[in-house]
């Protein structure tokens, strides 16, 4: 696979809004998820820390990329109509209002050439990390500047929404009792037995529940169900603080019996904060995947 020649930025925009009130399941969605904690303060003590006008305002969006992939070898950079995916997924990130900064967090030398060619800043990290959160730890660490939140931005999100990003950030510098923050979209029936769909169900208030790559909650009326509920697609966003113990955390039982990172959060006591957008995921798993996304980009006339 050849290495990427830089080409210019594109965009395009959707709107994002606030979760439901009610209790519902959404599927958590291709964007990032914001978080953060005080570790060592009690939860009174951190809440006073959220009168400072500059709260959580430094941000910063990492995009976590590796070569290697059981089901997808060099994804990041195989080219969707004439860009190399990682290089998409840059640009759309780029346009979010809410990050001061956006880096590639990689372990190999061909994507970080690649990405260094169409002008992105590039953390090389080991090889040894285990998935994209500690990848974006080890990144965080290696940043020159200090920030208050990262953003743990999919590199196989080649159609991100830049309004999401921004949204998660917001509802996570307004949520001083929660730690990370994602977005969540409708669930399409379809979709609704589908295990790679993971479902969250979220609290009157705005907090995740719970997530489950079955069908939750569950609803002696299945149909009906299926039409009003949602599913997940791993953006991820946190306070610096939390990032730094978060891989010191044990495994849960729950985290390793659904294979979710977002459990191990929730079942050592933390909050998460959750916000409904009206945005369509179009992630790239496999191969088929980019035929398919480059048909929705050419049925939309998008660049």
């Amino acid at each position: 696979m050849s290495i990427c020649t830089p080409s210019s930025s594109s965009s395009s925009s959707s709107s994002s809004s606030e979760s439901s009130s009610s209790t519902k399941a959404w599927i958590v969605h291709g964007v990032v998820v914001g978080a953060a904690v005080a570790v060592a303060l009690g939860a009174h003590v951190y809440l006073k820390h959220t009168r400072s006008a500059k709260f959580r305002s430094r941000v910063v969006g990492i995009i976590p990329a590796r070569f290697a992939s059981s089901r997808f070898q060099g994804k990041p950079l195989v080219q969707i109509l004439g860009k190399p995916m990682i290089q998409r997924t840059w640009e759309r990130a780029k346009m979010a209002t809410t990050l001061d900064q956006v880096v590639v967090a990689t372990d190999d030398e061909k994507i970080a050439e690649c990405c260094r060619g169409f002008g992105a800043d590039v953390i090389m990290t080991s090889e040894s990390c285990r998935n994209g959160t500690e990848r974006c730890n080890e990144a965080l660490q290696k940043l020159e500047k200090k920030y208050d939140v990262v953003v743990n931005i999919q590199g196989d999100e080649p159609l991100i929404e830049p309004e999401v990003i921004d949204g998660i950030v917001k509802a996570l510098q307004a949520a001083p009792d929660a730690v990370f923050s994602t977005a969540v979209t409708s669930l399409k029936p379809e979709d609704a037995f589908d295990p790679n769909r993971v479902k969250c169900v979220v609290d009157t208030r705005g907090y995740a529940v719970y997530f489950s790559r079955g069908l939750i909650p569950y609803n002696k009326l299945v149909l009906s169900y299926v039409t009003s509920g949602s599913s997940f697609s791993f953006y991820l966003s946190y306070d610096t603080k939390f990032l730094k113990i978060y891989p010191e955390l044990p495994p849960t039982p729950l985290q390793l019996e659904e294979d979710l990172e977002q459990l191990k959060v929730l079942e050592n006591g933390y909050k998460m904060k959750v916000i409904k957008v009206d945005h369509e995921a179009h992630g790239v798993d496999t191969p088929e995947d980019v035929e398919k996304i480059e048909g929705f980009m050419r049925e939309r006339n998008l660049p």
